[in-house]
């Protein structure tokens, strides 16, 4: 499912308009980034959990030449599934 077809989905399920339901997933989004952005953890009780995590700077190798390369540190963001969730989809 993509974007597209989640507000279609979530349109149908709700009767909101798609314009409302595109409107409101975009906010949604953008208010989980900009937490991120500032390190907050974001938690959706019976969804998950988004947080970032600092990945170390570590060695590489660029396959084309072989050279070792140093791979610099980086946030990147991560998402923990919630009991519920993990609960619905192992069924």
């Amino acid at each position: 499912m993509n974007k597209t077809e989640l507000i279609l989905s979530v349109a149908e399920e709700t009767g909101f308009s798609r314009k409302n339901v595109e409107i409101g997933l975009n906010a949604a989004i953008n208010l989980i980034t900009k937490a991120l952005a500032e390190e907050e953890k974001v938690q959706i009780v019976g969804f998950g959990a988004f947080e970032t995590k600092t990945r170390a700077e570590r060695m590489g190798r660029n396959p084309k030449t072989g050279e070792d390369i140093p791979i610099p540190a980086t946030k990147v963001p991560t998402f923990k599934a919630g009991k519920a969730l993990k609960d619905a989809v192992d069924q």
